[in-house]
């Protein structure tokens, strides 16, 4: 099973700002991916992988947290 983002930091005992300023992305956007409250796009994807000599499908992005409990969607 593919680790997300915060399992990475934490493996590799890496910060928001350090990943911040390793992937060149700017750190609310980096904090709001760890946090999993952001899908990042395709550009993001690859510039966080790399940081940790990944491709983007070894990754597992998305919420943590269904959009749709978010906005009060959720089922039936």
């Amino acid at each position: 099973m593919a680790a997300n983002v915060a399992d990475l930091c934490q493996q590799h005992e890496l910060t928001v700002a350090e990943l911040t300023k390793r992937s060149e992305l700017e750190e609310s956007r980096v904090l709001a991916i760890v946090m999993g409250r952001w899908t990042p796009s395709p550009t993001e994807r690859k510039k966080i992988a790399d940081v940790f000599q990944l491709t983007p499908d070894d990754i597992a992005w998305g919420h943590k947290t269904p959009i749709q409990h978010i906005y009060g969607h959720g089922p039936g």
